[in-house]
């Protein structure tokens, strides 16, 4: 019997088309590609956020530099006009200024040279800073001592200047301090400078110090009257130390008075001839064979309706056979420098109020201008330098009308003023379009 074999039959019609042999992988749902383009699509879409809002954020954060002033301006010029030309007295040293502006010039080579009586400016000077005096002030009563009558017959005897004392005489500070600028005397330097510091080694100790305190660098006492020659300076020196004792008031009083009457002493004149003379107003005299003929002066002149002091120092005027006498010598030198400068000074004014002196810049604005806040008027010679430098202030990312931004200092000869730059209007902060938009 013969055995069949059953054999699977393929599929027939349609189904064998639309279903090909072997491929048995499901098709996709209907919408599964169109979900996945849109999840990508919201990835994407967040990291651009993201990455927006990083940038943002780091450009908002990025520092922001700070308002800035557009230069630290130097600005130099001189007075207008022809400057002066000072009748220097030949071979001696001299020096002229004003107390505003300083020193308009000195001659003689600065060399130190014994100076005199001149060393009783930093002995009144000394005193009264340790002693000050106010208006109408006589100070402590100082005894004359047997000691002190003693240098006063001695100091006599080498025809030295001196003012009689006694034994047991009272004389006031003022009176004492007068004793020794008037009538010059040696003798009442001594005594002055024994009631200050307890003797005179220490007082002239004192007197060095004081003058390198004050830069005098050139000076160096070795008495307190002047006696010694060994005490010597330079009419720059001289006149630096006279402005500053010139704003005692008590010490200018004394060096302007024409004479005083003392307890002992009686009537007694001031050694300065020229007092009184070309508007001298003081300050001291000084004569010596060592030294010459030495005179420190003021003198008063009025321009554009103020007075106006003129300060000068001569040093070493010798005697002559058509000038025998060293004092008289240097009084005339004084004066002869004083008419050749006298008649020059003018009023200037050389910072005008708003004057535009700088202006601030940033990066995201320009201006504000930096304006004088104030006016700068000064008295001086022609041809006398001025330099204005601006020094600009710290300053923030915005700025108010009239907000200080920086400090001028304006410098005429040696006197140097402040006055403060202020914004001439507002500026305001980076706003937040130019935070994001610069690079």
């Amino acid at each position: 019997m013969r055995r069949m074999q059953f054999r699977p039959q393929a599929a027939s019609g349609n189904t064998a088309r639309s279903q090909p042999a072997g491929r048995h992988a499901k098709e996709p749902e209907a919408g599964t590609g169109s979900r996945k383009w849109r999840s990508r699509a919201l990835i994407a879409g967040a990291v651009l956020v993201v990455a927006a809002l990083a940038f943002v954020g780091v450009q908002l954060l990025r520092p922001v530099p700070p308002m800035t002033l557009a230069a630290s301006v130097t600005t130099i010029r001189v007075l207008p006009g022809a400057a002066p030309r000072p009748d220097w007295p030949g071979q001696a040293e001299a020096a002229v200024g004003l107390p505003g502006t300083g020193l308009l010039g000195t001659h003689g080579g600065g060399r130190p040279v014994p100076i005199a009586s001149l060393a009783k400016i930093m002995t009144a000077y000394v005193v009264l800073s340790g002693h000050p005096l106010a208006a109408g002030e006589s100070g402590p009563v100082i005894t004359v001592t047997a000691a002190d009558a003693t240098v006063y017959a001695s100091d006599q005897r080498q025809a030295q200047s001196v003012v009689k004392v006694i034994p047991g005489e009272k004389l006031t500070e003022l009176q004492a301090l007068e004793a020794m600028l008037i009538p010059s005397g040696n003798n009442i330097a001594l005594l002055l400078a024994r009631w200050d510091a307890g003797s005179e080694g220490a007082f002239v100790a004192k007197m060095n110090a004081r003058a390198r305190s004050l830069g005098l660098s050139q000076t160096r006492y070795a008495d307190a009257s002047g006696a010694d020659p060994g005490t010597v300076s330079t009419a720059a020196d001289q006149f630096r130390l006279t402005l500053l004792t010139l704003q005692i008031p008590v010490f200018r009083q004394i060096v302007a008075m024409p004479q005083v009457t003392l307890p002992a002493a009686g009537l007694a004149y001031n050694v300065n001839a020229a007092l009184g003379h070309d508007g001298i107003v003081g300050v001291k005299t000084g004569s010596s064979l060592e030294a010459g003929g030495c005179l420190a002066f003021a003198a008063t002149r009025t321009v554009a309706g103020s007075r106006v002091t003129i300060v000068g120092v001569v040093l070493g005027v010798h005697a002559t056979a058509a000038q025998p006498s060293e004092l008289a010598g240097a009084l005339s030198a004084s004066e002869n420098l004083l008419d050749s400068v006298g008649g020059d000074l003018e009023h200037v004014q050389v910072v005008e109020p708003g004057a535009v002196l700088a202006s601030v810049s940033s990066e995201w604005t320009t201006g504000p201008a930096a304006v004088a806040t104030t006016g700068v008027a000064v008295t001086g010679w022609p041809g006398t330098p001025v330099t204005v430098t601006v020094t600009p202030r710290p300053l923030g990312h915005a700025i108010s009308a009239g907000q200080p931004v920086a400090v001028a200092d304006v410098t005429v000869g040696s006197e140097v003023r402040h006055i403060t730059l202020a914004a001439s209007r507002a500026a305001p902060a980076p706003s937040v379009t130019w935070l994001l938009t610069r690079l």
